[in-house]
């Protein structure tokens, strides 16, 4: 017969994880305290210099930019001599005990220009120093040079540091406030314990504190929300370029489809107009419309990866610089006076060339009608040499709006920007002295020569 014995297991000691919420928060508060108020007390972060092109630096003159850009500085300068004067009047003890509580008092409000959360101890350590050898003051536990400082203090840390900070301040201030006003009160008063200005201090403290986070707050949001909309508007940029890209790589393919098919075409039916064709002759037509073939299946498979779902293939044919015409009509019809003046020998150009200039032509004068309405537009197009030349040009529009102009602003000139860029030309565009807007463009079309080069 044996005997088993049975032993109670160890319970598991309970680790962070186990703990309350309410444990872990009053955990992650004291590491707070401590990281903030006591570790990096004595930091340097010395008080950064307002910018030049800022709101209000770069609405000075010239010379008067370069001594702005410290005027933080000076403001804190100027903040300190009025915390030393306050604590030298408003003790009454000696010459030496005047010139001990100004100085403490300057150098407390001096340091936050370099070490914002060291400067608060300092200040703290100035009120009770000079409670301590001060005599003759009415207020208890802030004299009055210690109350004019730390609320100084106080502003510049608060303003320069994370709104957890001035809660940890407000607080360390109150705990100090009662614990004087307590323990202390029967030792360095001589007058009614109503005298105390704890109120007071945590009243104007708090309000000076709440007022300083608001507005870091606030601004912290205006830039989040800057960046975000500089994010925004990035991505817009570059959705509105694709998509761009993907509607002149739509149209392209039709005016390439268009001419392989013919080239596949001609290729098939070539050895049937000659009579007795050589074996080689029809091999090499046969060579050429199988590249054909396979070229427009290709093609076809990378139109797939940009076309959109709705997207649907034109029935005409694309349209080239002889449909001009009916697009102006088309205008008219719609409330634009428009003219066209052609300069130079008209002939037919590559049908990529031409399509992008219909496509040019068109957006402009959208554009006209949109943020013009009204006004009247001139279309310019000259045959040279080396390529075509375009101008669409509006004057003002004759009603009076309100609205900023937002010509350039939207898609139009970034799809006639990447027509051009894709045909190696130029453009440019911009107001007019009349208050107009005017897109000048040139597409450069090599010569027959330079084709058999």
């Amino acid at each position: 017969m044996t005997e088993t014995t049975h032993t109670q297991p160890t319970p598991p000691r309970r680790g962070a994880k186990d703990r309350s919420p309410e444990f872990r928060l009053a955990v992650n508060a004291l590491n707070g305290l401590w990281q903030d108020m006591f570790h990096d007390a004595f930091a340097y972060r010395p008080l950064s210099r307002m910018r030049r092109d800022g709101p209000v630096v770069r609405q000075l003159p010239l010379r008067l930019r370069e001594r702005a850009v410290w005027a933080p500085h000076a403001v804190v300068i100027f903040g300190a001599l009025i915390a030393m004067y306050t604590s030298m009047e408003g003790n009454g003890g000696s010459d030496l005990t005047q010139l001990i509580t100004g100085v403490l008092s300057l150098t407390a409000v001096l340091l936050t220009l370099a070490r914002p959360v060291g400067a608060f101890w300092a200040s703290m350590a100035a009120t009770l120093i000079g409670t301590v050898i001060g005599s003759d003051f009415d207020d208890w536990p802030w004299i009055p040079g210690a109350f004019v400082t730390h609320v100084i203090v106080l502003t510049v840390v608060a303003l320069r540091t994370r709104p957890r900070i001035a809660a940890w301040m407000w607080g360390i201030t109150a705990l100090y406030s009662l614990f004087a006003e307590t323990f202390f009160s029967s030792r360095y008063l001589n007058y009614d314990y109503y005298s105390a200005n704890t109120g007071p201090m945590l009243t104007v403290a708090a309000f000076v504190l709440l007022s300083v986070s608001v507005w870091q707050i606030r601004r912290s949001a205006q830039r989040e929300v800057t960046a975000q909309q500089t994010v925004t508007e990035h991505e817009r940029s570059k959705r509105t370029l694709l998509e761009e890209r993907t509607t002149i790589a739509r149209e392209l393919h039709d005016v390439v489809a268009h001419h392989m098919s013919v080239v596949a075409i001609q290729a098939e039916a070539a050895p049937y107009r000659v009579e007795n064709p050589p074996p080689e002759l029809e091999q090499a037509f046969a060579t050429i419309r199988e590249n054909a073939v396979a070229a427009l299946t290709e093609l076809r498979r990378v139109l797939g990866v940009v076309r959109a779902e709705d997207y649907e293939a034109p029935d005409a044919p694309q349209p080239t610089l002889a449909d001009l015409d009916s697009l102006l009509a088309n205008v008219r019809e719609a409330g634009l006076t428009v003219e066209k003046a052609v300069t130079g020998a008209v002939r037919e150009l590559p049908q990529g060339v031409e399509l992008s200039a219909y496509r040019i032509v068109q957006e402009a004068l959208s554009n006209t009608l949109r943020h013009a309405p009204g006004a009247t537009a001139r279309v310019e197009i000259g045959y040279v040499l080396g390529g075509l030349g375009l101008r669409i040009v509006n004057g003002p529009s004759p009603e009076v709006t309100l609205v900023k102009s937002t010509h350039g602003a939207g898609h139009g000139i970034t799809g006639m920007r990447e027509r051009v860029t894709m045909l190696n030309g130029e453009m440019t565009t911009g107001e007019t002295e009349d208050g107009g807007y005017e897109v000048t463009v040139f597409l450069p079309v090599a010569s027959a020569s330079e084709d058999d080069a």
